[in-house]
Parts: C-alpha cells; sequence; structure tokens
C-alpha cells in the first residue's frame, strides 16, 4: 500500500473553531500545502516512462491499479504528469463534458457554431508540402506559391476546414488521454524521495518531529 496521505506530515495546530469548547485547544490535521515533485532528472529522462493511454471513464485509481496492481498508486499517476488540478487535468466523463460544454457555449446546439478554420495539407505537382495540416488561420486564407513542375505561381483558396466549439473541445479532451506512467522498476526509487521530502527538517521552527510541527503560525513547507 502507498497511499499518498500517509506519507504526507502533520501539524498540531491551534483550533479556531466557536464553538466554545474546544477553541485554543490543539488539534492534528495533515499539511496538504506539503507537496512533493519528481527529480527533475527522472521527470526530463523518457527511459523512465512509459505511455498510456486513459481509456472512458478511468480514473486515476483505475490506471494505478491496471498499470501497478495497486490502487493507491493513483498520486504517481498524478506525479508523473504534473497534474494538480483533477477536475482540470484529467479526461472528464461524458456527462461532465456535457454539463462542461452547456456552461461554456449556453447549449449543445451552440457547440456546433464554428470555433475556428484550420488548414488542409496542401501539395504542389512535386509532392512537396507547400501548407501543413491544421494551422489556425482565418476563413479566408489562400495561399500562393511558386510550382516549379508548371512553372507558374499559383493561388489556392478555400484550402480550409471548419472546427465546431464541439470538436474544438473535444480534441483537448482526448490530448489528456495520452499520459506517461513511470515504469514500475522505479517505483521504490521514487517512494525513497517522496519520503525523504515529505519530512520536516530537524531544526526549523516549530519542529516536533519529522512528521510533526507545532504552533499557532506554522511554517507549513520545511
Amino acid at each position: 500500500m502507498a497511499s499518498y496521505f500517509r506519507q504526507v506530515p502533520e501539524f498540531d495546530y491551534v483550533n479556531r473553531d466557536s464553538d466554545g469548547k474546544s477553541i485554543g485547544d490543539y488539534q492534528v490535521v495533515k499539511n496538504l500545502f506539503k507537496r512533493v515533485k519528481l527529480r527533475e532528472d527522472i521527470l526530463d529522462n523518457l527511459a523512465y516512462f512509459t505511455q498510456y493511454q486513459i481509456v472512458g471513464d478511468d480514473r486515476p485509481d483505475n490506471v494505478a491499479f491496471d498499470v501497478y496492481g495497486d490502487e493507491t498508486f493513483d498520486w504517481l499517476v498524478l506525479l508523473s504528469n504534473n497534474i494538480v488540478n483533477i477536475q482540470n487535468e484529467w479526461p472528464m466523463n461524458q456527462t461532465a463534458f456535457e454539463d462542461f460544454l452547456i456552461k461554456k457555449y449556453g447549449s449543445i446546439e451552440k457547440t456546433q457554431n464554428i470555433h475556428h478554420y484550420e488548414t488542409r495539407e496542401l501539395k504542389n505537382d512535386s509532392g512537396q508540402i507547400i501548407t501543413p495540416k491544421g494551422l489556425n488561420v482565418p476563413k479566408n486564407y489562400k495561399v500562393e506559391y511558386f510550382d516549379v513542375e508548371r512553372g507558374q505561381y499559383v493561388i489556392r483558396t478555400n484550402e480550409v476546414d471548419a472546427v465546431t466549439n464541439y470538436v474544438y473541445e473535444v480534441r483537448k479532451e482526448e490530448a489528456k488521454r495520452n499520459i506517461y506512467l513511470l515504469k514500475p522498476d522505479y517505483i521504490e526509487l521514487v517512494l525513497e524521495d517522496t519520503q525523504r521530502l515529505m519530512q520536516y527538517k530537524k531544526g526549523s521552527t516549530q519542529y516536533v518531529s519529522r512528521t510533526l510541527k507545532k504552533g499557532e503560525d506554522i511554517r507549513l513547507f520545511n
């Protein structure tokens, strides 16, 4: 078991509740301000990772179980992709996606309005690419180039495709499905780093132990 919250240190903080009984007492809570990230030498080296595609409505815990056989490694799935806000950075399920579209565009019907225009791939008579596919351009975009095979300048118009709001948002969601996961062989290395970084430094302000601080105005990060 490798639950992220088991590794998060705690602080003994003065209670601010005004229930008339516990105000002024101390209460032990998890220090959610204490976070870790993968070392740069690991994060920047693709040899430590494998590509993975999120399927359907899979959550991080589903992915962790599929890859590591342990759903409590869900935090490692997020950490490997620098995901902090799962609401915005993880693919939405269909219901949440439809709610998002209605909130952003006002109705499902308006998702069929044009969001922007993109180029089609355009080649000259020699097979050379003049314009790559997918460039964001105005509706009246035109291309002018000299075609060696023809020995003349060529002007091409109407070489664009309309992209609706719906297609635009679907593409964004689909892009979120392509993630990287730390290979199982390197889990112990990351666990050791995580445990070390989560500990409070001895001698730091309000230090009690490596996993506990106590005080009214606590410095939560050291």
